[in-house]
């Protein structure tokens, strides 16, 4: 699946929960499913600058060229949006996650509905992944 393709799902599955409550709780309930990250993964070159609460990202290439993410937080919701970034950008190349703009959060309204600490760590957490993505296509694009 792209992650326009993902993009799309989640906006579905978000769009069907007019209340923000409700909201609130399933991006609570995607922290809760995030895969245990290892604490050895927990460490200071892997804390994202930016966010108010701890959180940790740490991404590898496999052998397909796709990019691997694993993120934590010690926060229930920003756990939760480190679970939805996740399911977005894990397993895309690095170019895809590069072309592809993260439109599902305007879409959905995060940015008007999170505390302005939760919008600037998400913005945070984004750009950590796209810096990753350019680290592994610049990567990939030596190698040839």
């Amino acid at each position: 699946m792209t992650i326009q393709e993902k993009q799309n799902k989640v906006i579905q599955d978000f769009s069907a929960l007019a209340q923000w409550e409700d909201r609130y709780k399933k991006i609570i309930d995607m922290g809760k499913a995030l895969p245990e990250m290892p604490e050895s993964l927990k460490t200071e070159q892997n804390v994202v600058k930016g966010c108010q609460s701890q959180v940790w990202l740490s991404a590898s290439l496999n052998d397909q060229g796709q990019v691997h993410l694993q993120g934590d937080s010690d926060a229930l919701i920003v756990k939760g949006l480190v679970g939805l970034l996740l399911n977005v950008y894990s397993g895309a190349t690095p170019s895809e996650i590069l072309a592809t703009p993260p439109e599902f959060l305007k879409a959905l309204g995060f940015e008007g509905n999170l505390s302005p600490s939760r919008a600037n760590g998400l913005h945070s957490m984004l750009k950590q992944i796209k810096l990753y993505a350019t680290a592994f296509d610049y990567l990939l694009k030596t190698k040839k």
